[in-house]
């Protein structure tokens, strides 16, 4: 056990190193080409949690991920890839309904993440990272010391008292850090925070949820002590849709 958990925080300051250096960085190529990275790992556990083959949708992904590099709007592409794959469908019926999924999860929600970098800086994807991380933090530790009511069957571990804790911690962070570093008064960072929270822990759950369905305990492997990549990000990937939708209002 000691061992294990030794493993993970090893694992975890490695990836907080990375974070830290692109976040420190913050040069539009490195900070793009680690999404892309990030996208890579992700999008093939997706495709084994759907059961879909992924070999010939990476080529798809990967070319629009370069053409994000250069969009204004990179949410767009998203919509040419499944108009176009709607019209492929419908042509020869080479294209399976099921491959729709990978790319509405997690593909657009990397491209809601690209385009918070791309339209509110370096600054929105740090609040993003606090956002989270104290949602899911905040939820383990206030749930297993005052923990009592089931939050939802498909995360059995979590609990109703733990998840409130750890939305009202990031609230009020989150809130004083978007106040502090932006025009946004207070009562609207809080919301922003507030709701991003509420949608980072149903990302944790959705994700919890396709792995039920498919009979894992994890989305993967890659990262020692931690499992796959979309058990690291699976809170972002629903917060950053929120986040992107409130900062653009």
């Amino acid at each position: 056990m000691g061992s294990e958990h030794a493993i993970r925080l090893k694992s975890a300051a490695a990836i907080l190193g990375v974070i830290l250096v692109v976040g420190l960085l913050d040069i539009k190529f490195i900070t793009w080409a680690f999404f892309g990275v990030v996208l890579y790992f992700a999008f093939l556990e997706s495709c084994n949690l759907f059961r879909v083959d992924a070999n010939r949708l990476l080529i798809v992904v990967a070319i629009s991920w370069i053409v994000a590099y250069f969009f204004k709007e990179p949410i767009l592409i998203l919509f040419l890839i499944l108009l176009v794959m709607a019209a492929k469908m419908a042509y020869d019926k080479s294209v399976e309904p099921k491959e729709f999924l990978p790319f509405l999860y997690p593909f657009a929600s990397m491209l809601f993440i690209w385009s918070l970098y791309i339209h509110f800086g370096m600054k929105a994807l740090v609040w993003l990272l606090f956002i989270v991380a104290l949602s899911d933090v905040g939820a383990y530790y206030v749930g297993k010391n005052f923990g009592k009511t089931p939050f939802s069957p498909t995360s059995p571990n979590k609990t109703l008292e733990g998840v409130i804790g750890g939305v009202v911690i990031a609230s009020i962070v989150g809130g004083i850090l978007i106040a502090s570093s932006s025009k946004i008064d207070f009562f609207a960072s809080f919301l922003i925070a507030l709701l991003t929270s509420i949608a980072s822990i149903f990302g944790d759950l959705f994700e919890s949820y396709l792995k039920r369905e498919a009979g894992v305990k994890d989305s993967g492997n890659l990262i020692p002590g931690h499992g796959g990549m979309l058990d690291r990000i699976d809170g972002y990937l629903f917060g950053s849709i929120m986040l992107y939708i409130l900062l653009s209002l």
